[in-house]
């Protein structure tokens, strides 16, 4: 039990830290445009991709083989799509009287954050069940990646004229699926190799959807020069060495 509590104060930490000091660069800056933030998210992208192909996906092939991670990969895309498809069907029943579009991304921003770190805590915690270095550095990749995605949602919210104190308080609120995540991967992590190997394939799965489906589009969206892509390519390099310390 004491492992697990530990686990779980390790995501809720790392996973709150990154997207509040994300949230406070986020409402410092007085002007980005959408070239920066572009190059924010598609660092963040590119850092995930880093997590995947470094760190779960050769981990969950080590603990467990080819077949139990390709069902955890499949089943976290298909769990993100579902996700996405219920954020999007709750966001336009509840939001469709707004006016203010940034505020909107905004909100969706942090829905879909707070979705999408429950799957990121679980690697942590089923990583811990693995080693205790390999749910370390995967703690300290999440707690980087996190910090554009906190900017990424507050720039929006303080565009559209939230309070500060408020951005911050719903920026804490994405960061503690984090460490809900890892309670629950530090659970299930006791269970077999197999399990953990699932849970470690099944967030690369859902990190995969969320940089396919929604960092990269939205980031071309943005901007479509060339510093999206010098922002993916060095998070991809910066993902590198965190997933080597």
């Amino acid at each position: 039990m004491n492992e697990i509590i530990k686990t779980t104060i390790m995501g809720l930490f790392f996973g709150t830290f990154g997207t509040t000091l994300g949230g406070i660069i986020g409402i410092s800056l007085n002007k980005v445009s959408n070239r920066l933030l572009s190059s924010i998210l598609s660092f963040a992208s590119g850092l995930m991709i880093s997590i995947i192909c470094f760190d779960l996906i050769p981990e969950s092939l080590a603990i467990g083989n080819i077949y139990i991670t390709i069902i955890g990969i499949f089943l976290g895309i298909i769990g993100m799509i579902f996700c996405d498809i219920f954020v999007d069907k709750k966001f336009n029943q509840n939001m469709k009287r707004k006016t203010n579009s940034m505020l909107k991304t905004g909100i969706v921003v942090s829905i879909g954050l707070a979705i999408h770190n429950f799957p990121e805590g679980l690697a942590i915690g089923s990583g811990m069940g693995a080693s205790f270095k390999l749910g370390l550095s995967l703690a300290i990749a999440i707690c980087f990646h996190d910090i554009p995605e906190g900017i990424s949602m507050a720039l929006p919210m303080k565009s559209g004229g939230m309070n500060k104190s408020k951005i911050i308080f719903y920026v804490i609120l994405s960061g503690i699926t984090t460490g809900i995540g890892a309670f629950f991967g530090g659970i299930v992590g006791q269970i077999s190799n197999a399990v953990i190997g699932i849970c470690l394939s099944f967030a690369a799965g859902a990190m995969l959807y969320i940089v396919s489906g929604e960092l990269i589009p939205e980031a071309n969206k943005l901007y479509s020069g060339k510093f999206s892509s010098i922002g993916n390519l060095l998070g991809f390099i910066v993902g590198m060495f965190v997933t080597r310390l």
